[in-house]
């Protein structure tokens, strides 16, 4: 990759991270992009059973905004497109991933730059796509000109009482167990056997930036094992990650992420799916990473969705910051990591032997070395 702009400070001292890159480690960024998209735009996936995902969806806390017998599109309380569109499928997977471009100039441009088509996205999103696909195997889709859902009525945050600032005076709180209302789609993980090579597409292609990358224990001579990838808006604050990536044995979806207005929201939200039999993987926390406060949860799938507040923002003038990759380092605070957050409990374990088998027989980045470090993520 070309060397990053010179006009970046560092990230890592008093900021977001203890550590910074040293000479000859990735930038983190690409000189001369294609383009630089805005943010994330959708998710989308296959469902057996719409009815089924729509009741936890609702639960979740998103709302909807067409349904039809082989479509559910979910949308968030914020003004613009859908978050995730659920495809009625034979079997539940993910379907790929959906980037804003700043205008629908940009996406002209990828399409010539990259020699792949622009075509007109169905009347009820509006607007155009073009169709890629990353170097792992997710089919990406860069869009523009959307029509833009009306916002909806918000989730209002409680007013607090500080130390030393009375708020809310002669007044009580009592946040209503009902969803957590999703405000919109935060961002996705991915989980990639040729790595670095995804990274520097999503870096060259959509010109998106890196906040900070995580090494395997005892390997930073090795790289970066996972990063957290944000939009480059300039000097306009985005959020400190859109898009995560991490090595591993599969080429998969791991999580997405979807702001909600404060912890009071995310905890009481939590409560209610709880009563309702949804299955909690990991929280309530606050993550390193990002700062925000998080929640996961599995959807009746087995498919992970986290409920989120409070996350950093970050313009293009930090440079990435660097940290071992360990279970402890994923939250400040919060009970322990789960070994079903991490993948690793009896439900993951047939697939995770089967992923790691063909991967080290696979020409791949995921060798003997790295499985050794993924390995120690778990015990560290």
């Amino acid at each position: 990759m070309a060397d990053p702009s010179a006009s970046v400070r560092d990230g890592h001292k008093d900021l977001h991270s203890e550590q910074g890159g040293v000479r000859g480690e990735h930038p983190g960024r690409a000189a001369n992009p294609l383009i630089r998209v805005a943010d994330i735009a959708w998710l989308e996936f296959d469902k057996p059973d719409l009815g089924k995902a729509e009741a936890f969806a609702r639960a979740f806390g998103f709302g909807v905004a067409q349904r039809t017998p082989q479509q559910l599109h979910l949308r968030g309380t914020d003004t613009g497109g859908p978050c995730v569109i659920l495809r009625s499928g034979a079997r539940s997977r993910f379907g790929g991933v959906a980037f804003r471009a700043a205008d629908e100039v940009d996406v002209l441009r990828l399409a010539d730059k990259t020699g792949a088509a622009v075509h007109a996205l169905p009347e009820v999103i509006g607007g155009v796509a073009v169709q890629l696909t990353d170097p792992s195997g997710t089919p990406v889709k860069v869009v523009g000109g959307l029509q833009q859902l009306p916002a909806q009525p918000v989730q209002v945050p409680q007013v607090a009482n500080t130390a030393r600032a009375g708020a809310r005076i002669n007044a009580t709180v009592r946040p209503p167990r009902v969803p957590a209302r999703v405000q919109r789609l935060g961002h996705v993980v991915l989980q990639s056997t040729t790595y670095l090579k995804t990274l520097d597409w999503y870096l060259d292609t959509l010109g998106m930036i890196v906040s900070d990358f995580l090494y395997f224990p005892g390997q930073r001579d090795r790289g970066p094992a996972m990063s957290f990838i944000r939009c480059d808006r300039g000097a306009t604050p985005a959020d400190h990650h859109t898009l995560a990536l991490a090595l591993g044995p599969a080429n998969r979806y791991v999580h997405s992420a979807y702001q909600v207005s404060d912890l009071d929201a995310l905890a009481a939200g939590g409560e209610y799916l709880l009563e309702r039999g949804y299955v909690r993987s990991w929280g309530i926390g606050r993550h390193i990473q990002g700062s925000q406060l998080f929640d996961y949860w599995r959807d009746p799938d087995g498919f992970l969705v986290e409920h989120f507040a409070d996350g950093d923002l970050f313009d293009n003038t930090l440079e990435p910051g660097w940290a071992p990759f360990t279970a402890t380092g994923l939250a400040q605070w919060g009970p322990p990591v789960t070994r079903d957050f991490l993948d690793a409990g009896p439900r993951a374990a047939g697939r995770q032997a089967v992923s790691m088998f063909h991967a080290l027989r696979d020409d791949n980045e995921f060798d003997l070395h790295r499985l050794r470090g993924l390995l120690k993520v778990a015990t560290s």
